[in-house]
């Protein structure tokens, strides 16, 4: 398939480099065109406007990481609407809020054209290695025009539905579960630690029991080794993923009460100069709260 890829950073990369391997036209664009270039090794087009990633392409795929990011590739007479032919399907595959993706898909239906929320689970490691879960809201035969895709980028579709918004809710609320994870994590170690136990002790303990999974592997790994910079996904964007899950629920008339924990605890990390740091970085502001810096 011709496919216009938009956002080529630590996840973009990998998913982009997993369509040329399966055989996939891809042309690239990213705000940062060094990141594009990056890829003509690999057999990807690189252009340097958005509507020359999206012009004659069947699909475009966005990998954005916020609602302002993706309005401002959607809209305006250079933009991704303006761009698409009638018919094509803009893949939304970041992270985006219930309201954003409900007025991308209005915006395209407007001019012809179908909105499909992809939003994927997974580190850049994972994308890299064709492992990532994705989440799938949109028209089925759009879908299904997408498949082969999906199976180029990932372990396992999960399906939603037909409303886009729908599985952006899944997203955030496979990232509230998991933040709220990580949150308790760095508690439990913090505990730990005011009594003299070595941090890869409870390590062990934990993953040799029933938290064996990958979230707490990866995750408990980084917050015993301290190592913040071992970044799949950053303290800021978390924060916007948090305000993203309490808005939905908020909307839908559904109390997240961990969510304000886990969101407060992130705002904590960023004061402290930590936003760029993986969030996990959360630990260490509840270190910091417990006196162990």
């Amino acid at each position: 398939m011709k496919i216009g890829f938009i956002g080529l950073g630590r996840m973009g990369q990998g998913m982009a480099r997993r369509l040329l391997k399966a055989g996939h036209e891809v042309t690239g664009y990213n705000r940062t065109y060094e990141k594009a270039a990056a890829l003509t090794p690999a057999g990807a087009e690189v252009v340097r406007s958005i509507a020359d990633a999206a012009s004659g392409r069947e699909v475009t795929i966005t990998m954005l990481g916020s609602d302002d990011d993706l309005a401002q590739v959607m809209d305006g007479t250079d933009g991704l609407v303006a761009a698409m032919p009638g018919g094509a399907i803009h893949l939304g595959m970041g992270t985006h809020s219930v309201a954003m993706s409900r007025r991308a898909a209005a915006v395209h239906a407007d001019a012809g054209q179908i909105y499909v929320a992809a939003p994927v689970l997974g580190r850049p490691d994972a994308a890299a290695a064709g492992q990532l879960g994705i989440l799938t809201g949109g028209p089925r035969e759009a879908i299904e025009t997408c498949r082969p895709l999906f199976e180029a980028m990932g372990r396992r579709s999960f399906d939603a539905g037909e409303a886009p918004e729908a599985a952006a809710s899944m997203k955030l609320a496979n990232n509230f579960v998991l933040g709220c994870a990580i949150e308790t994590m760095g508690e439990a170690f913090s505990l730990v630690r005011r009594y003299g136990v070595d941090p890869e002790t409870l390590y062990d303990m934990l993953t040799d029991g029933i938290f064996d999974c990958t979230g707490y592997r990866v995750y408990g790994d980084i917050i015993a080794k301290e190592d913040w910079d071992r970044v799949g996904m950053t303290a800021s964007l978390g924060l916007k993923d948090a305000n993203l899950a309490l808005a939905a629920a908020e909307a839908a008339g559904v109390p997240l009460p961990s969510a304000n924990v886990w969101r407060d605890r992130l705002i904590g990390a960023i004061a402290h100069g930590d936003g760029e740091r993986d969030w996990a970085v959360v630990a260490r502001d509840q270190a910091r709260a417990s006196g162990l810096e």
